[in-house]
């Protein structure tokens, strides 16, 4: 591995950041925040994100805990965040316009780690999970294999480069899982280093397939998050050399110290 380090550390507290764009792509909403605060964050890392108003304490605003969300890029002062509605958090997350304020924790977390041995790398990606991808292509260059539930949501593939598309459906793409690309695509070219987020059963599979084929493999793995900083371990994984905390110690893992990757998932 290179000398290119993998945490950024956060400042303490949390921060206001404000909203600059609400933009639909697909199934999905690119939400655009200014952070002229906060450091530069490492690809892998992720943030604790909350509304700075209707956020939790009467009937109608459930959420009380920010929500755990890698970043998909940032810029000097500005980060991006890909949002898709699976519950009252991500939709009021989701309603933010320009001009509105959320708060910001972070960046925390592990990143990932430069390929080693000259290895090219690959980027493997299920729904949401492509989200720490785009910084890190955009840093390490390669290839990417993304799936999708459907064309709808495939039009996330946008988002980054040179990607070839999986669809539950069919409605996009090839018809089946995106790791029967990634298949393929080891046997065409054996020296790949993987790097994968997606829901669990996506990322065993990677994990399976990259140890068959001796490949290094880099899992940005997904679990409950209440706090961000190892408090309330709400974020434990089972390693071979026992648990630890995915914001602390993750949430990129190197896949050869997982018996398995299934571990409750959320979405970034």
């Amino acid at each position: 591995m290179s000398g290119v380090p993998r945490r950024t550390l956060a400042p303490f507290g949390r921060r206001r950041g404000r909203v600059t764009a609400n933009r639909v792509v697909g199934a999905y909403r690119v939400l655009e925040v200014g952070d002229p605060d906060g450091p530069a964050p490492r690809p892998g890392q992720f943030y604790m994100l909350a509304n700075a108003e209707r956020w939790g304490g009467e009937e109608d605003e459930r959420p009380f805990l920010p929500r755990a969300f890698s970043f998909l890029r940032a810029g000097p002062g500005r980060l991006e965040f890909l949002l898709e509605e699976v519950g009252p958090g991500t939709r009021r997350l989701g309603e933010l316009t320009a001009g509105e304020d959320l708060w910001l924790t972070g960046p925390l977390g592990i990143g990932f780690a430069h390929p080693e041995n000259g290895r090219r790398p690959l980027h493997v990606g299920g729904g949401i999970g492509i989200v720490p991808l785009a910084g890190w292509q955009d840093e390490v260059g390669g290839p990417a294999l993304l799936g999708f539930r459907s064309a709808e949501h495939a039009a996330g593939a946008a988002l980054l480069r040179d990607a070839r598309v999986a669809t539950d459906d069919g409605s996009a793409g090839h018809h089946g899982a995106v790791t029967d690309l990634l298949d393929e695509a080891l046997d065409a070219e054996p020296g790949a280093a993987v790097y994968a987020c997606g829901p669990p059963a996506m990322l065993e599979a990677v994990r399976v397939l990259c140890a068959a084929r001796g490949a290094p493999a880099q899992l940005a793995m997904e679990s409950g998050m209440a706090c961000g900083f190892g408090a309330c371990f709400g974020c434990v994984v089972r390693t071979r050399a026992g648990y630890v905390r995915l914001c602390l110690d993750g949430p990129v893992l190197d896949a050869t110290e997982l018996e398995t990757a299934l571990t409750p998932g959320v979405g970034h």
